[in-house]
């Protein structure tokens, strides 16, 4: 799987796939990413496809595809507890 480029040593790394013999879209899908690290941190996200182009078509069959992606987040400042 795709790593990000940041953070390379990620406090916080969740992953995920997801499969299917076939796929149909009526319409594109719009999709948005938003991850934060907070108080202060950095965060990247990533992902590879396979037999599914970025930009989908509508009425177009894909098959076997494959969806991997990648969050991870590192705290790169330091809070003392109140």
């Amino acid at each position: 799987m795709a790593r990000p480029e940041h953070p390379r040593d990620p406090d916080v790394e969740i992953s995920a796939s997801a499969t299917a013999r076939e796929l149909r879209f009526r319409t594109p899908p719009e999709v948005t990413v938003r991850a934060e690290a907070e108080p202060a941190g950095e965060c990247a996200w990533g992902g590879d496809r396979t037999n599914l182009p970025e930009r989908v078509e509508a009425g177009v069959t894909y098959r076997d595809i494959r969806i991997d992606f990648r969050v991870a987040a590192r705290l790169t400042g330091h809070e003392e507890p109140s």
